[in-house]
């Protein structure tokens, strides 16, 4: 009777193990798996559009918009993307878009580090600008964890410089959760703008993201190190904070 009673326990014990196994799997579910194909759409408003720390509206408001499509089998990926600009008629051209096009392929070098490279094509519509303000750029970059190096190398002149043929972007970037979802932003760049070292200069930038699920807000202190870009008086690289709202679906 002991003996029956001992295995009983023991069927019993089994019994109640698995059925907490299959509780727990119940409670975590696997996460799903992305489709071959997928298209989104984002959407922001900015209180100024820093671009490699150069105000690019003149320290005033933007609206921007894009939409991307990647092929996540291969990692391959296309895109669009829009923004409300100012430095063109400032320079003594012409339009108020710059239009970018970009395509790539990202994928992983080892289970910690990604890839991602690329060409990005920037697009100002009837710039006017001799020479003129549109550009491509091939780019390069690596990440692992919150770290990411990346490098840009433009096969035209450089948003209008004369013979600038070849400049070069290189930007490092920190993006780490520090507290309950909030974000912290680092990054710090160096423009090289070949054949024109007066306009050669640093960026700096420090901030905080969140996503709030209605939409994401960022703030952000940024800063170029250079006087040479200047719009209707304003110094465009000097210390200031942006807001961005923006919504990706």
């Amino acid at each position: 009777m002991m003996k029956m009673t001992k295995n009983f326990t023991l069927i019993a014990a089994l019994t109640l193990a698995f059925a907490s196994m299959a509780r727990a799997e119940e409670a975590t579910p696997a996460p799903e798996a992305k489709p071959d194909n997928e298209v989104s759409y984002n959407a922001a408003v900015v209180s100024d559009y820093r671009y490699r720390g150069v105000s690019q509206t003149r320290l005033k408001p933007a609206l921007q918009g894009g939409a991307d499509y990647v092929n996540n089998p291969t990692g391959l990926y296309v895109g669009t993307w829009l923004s409300t600009i100012k430095w063109v008629k400032d320079g003594g051209g012409d339009g108020e878009v710059e239009w970018d096009l970009y395509a790539g392929k990202r994928g992983n070098i080892t289970a910690d580090i990604s890839y991602d490279v690329g060409g990005l094509y920037y697009y100002y519509p009837s710039n006017k600008l001799s020479p003129s303000a549109n550009t491509f750029e091939l780019y390069g970059q690596i990440t692992a964890g919150p770290f990411s190096v990346k490098y840009s190398h433009s096969t035209t002149n450089l948003f209008g410089f004369v013979d600038s043929k070849n400049s070069g972007y290189l930007d490092g970037q920190f993006n780490n959760e520090v507290y309950d979802g909030y974000v912290l932003n680092l990054h710090v760049g160096h423009q090289n703008v070949k054949n024109n070292g007066a306009a050669s200069y640093t960026d700096y930038k420090v901030g905080v993201t969140k996503d709030f699920g209605v939409v994401s807000v960022a703030l952000a202190a940024v800063y170029a190190d250079t006087e040479a870009y200047v719009g209707k008086g304003k110094n465009l690289g000097k210390t200031g904070a942006v807001l961005t709202i923006s919504k990706t679906f």
